[in-house]
């Protein structure tokens, strides 16, 4: 079992920055990736930004630019730099983390979420 934890997440003011991070604990054997995702009230859950093992991101269109997915790969731990904030930014974060245990299983373990909130 790997848990996550997300922290960072708060109320900032339109044209403010926030950074997120979220820190993994547990039987952590090989993270293949991890990514940031965003869930605002009525809509779907979507990527915002990645990161793979090897250190390659990719970012949702909207979010190019602004935010900055990070890692510190001794410490289990992810970021998400996100900067010049607009309302519609705000959502419920989650970091997700694909994860391959000893015994060659794979799974996609969720944090709990944390919410931005953009004030304008």
């Amino acid at each position: 079992q790997v848990q996550l934890v997300e922290s960072g997440g708060g109320l900032v003011q339109a044209g403010g920055s926030l950074r997120l991070s979220c820190a993994a604990s547990g039987s952590i054997f090989v993270i293949y990736a991890m990514g940031w995702y965003r869930q605002a009230p009525g809509k779907q859950r979507e990527l915002v930004a990645a990161i793979n093992r090897g250190g390659s991101t990719n970012y949702a269109d909207s979010v190019k630019g602004r935010f900055t997915i990070s890692r510190d790969s001794a410490k289990n731990t992810w970021y998400l730099q996100m900067n010049s904030l607009k309302p519609e930014h705000a959502a419920v974060y989650y970091c997700g983390v694909d994860h391959l245990n000893d015994s060659g299983e794979k799974y996609y373990y969720w944090g709990q979420g944390i919410q931005v909130t953009v004030a304008s």
